[in-house]
């Protein structure tokens, strides 16, 4: 039998592929992953157009019970979607890297990520660096290692593509320590929220990469008909209302010719 791992692309329902939609139809279980992004659209509408009853994966059965999904791709045809592209994150390699070690045939159906969608502002991908992660910040965790990336991308010139955390079905540390299945209301990163840590972590590094006056550029909902691009300083964007999520954020590097004529349609 087969395990297959369908990308959905960054929009809707219909953002599927025809490959996927029909390996989709195929399938006795269908999971849809659903801790590392969001789709534009309710659970509900995927099984509509699929016409099959879906199984949201959050971080729990993707990392402790993972072996259960699997059981089932030994004996079915088994399908994965995933928000974007199959391997925009990790958890979906470890998964991936599961099924083989089990034998079961594996099939991946790829899609639209966010990594080549935000394109769509006018930055050549070929002039970006390393793409960071920025986590939300609490009291007594603020770490920085990803303002390093983006001082190392700026010394080559080069773009930062900066990820916004998600907290999707996170428990606080007085329910963790009591084990009580409660969870915390899910917090999607703004733009304006990063740019405010950015600056904070600047403050603490003083390598003038992060300024006021840096270029950036702002995303939101990148795909969706309510996508929202803007240009500016990063003080600019820190006072821009994007709506609501996702959101990911671009520290400019060098910029060709081309790149600053696109850009000012942002502005």
């Amino acid at each position: 039998m087969v395990l297959y791992l369908i990308g959905l692309g960054l929009c809707d329902e219909k953002d599927i592929t025809v490959r996927g939609l029909e390996a989709i139809k195929k399938c006795s279980h269908v999971y849809l992953e659903g801790y590392t992004s969001i789709l534009s659209v309710d659970v509900e509408n995927l099984e509509k157009l699929y016409s099959k009853k879906i199984i949201v994966a959050d971080r729990d059965m993707m990392e402790s019970n993972a072996e259960e999904i699997l059981d089932h791709a030994v004996e079915d045809d088994v399908a994965m979607l995933v928000v974007g592209d199959v391997f925009g994150a990790t958890t979906h390699y470890d998964f991936y890297t599961r099924a083989l070690n089990r034998s079961i045939k594996v099939e991946v159906i790829h899609n639209t990520s966010i990594l080549t969608a935000v394109s769509a502002c006018g930055l050549q991908l070929y002039s970006y660096g390393q793409t960071i992660s920025i986590p939300f910040f609490s009291e007594t965790w603020r770490p920085d290692s990803f303002y390093d990336k983006i001082v190392f991308n700026k010394s080559g010139g080069l773009h930062t593509l900066c990820l916004l955390d998600i907290k999707v079905k996170e428990q606080s540390i007085e329910n963790l320590l009591k084990r009580r299945k409660i969870y915390e209301p899910p917090r999607y990163m703004t733009v304006n929220e990063a740019i405010e840590q950015l600056f904070e972590v600047e403050e603490k590094k003083q390598k003038k990469i992060c300024t006021p006056d840096t270029l950036a550029i702002g995303l939101a909902r990148v795909g969706t008909k309510t996508q929202l691009i803007k240009s500016g300083t990063l003080s600019e964007l820190k006072e821009v209302d994007f709506g609501g999520p996702l959101h990911c954020l671009i520290i400019a590097g060098d910029l060709q010719e081309t790149e600053k004529e696109y850009l000012e349609i942002w502005k």
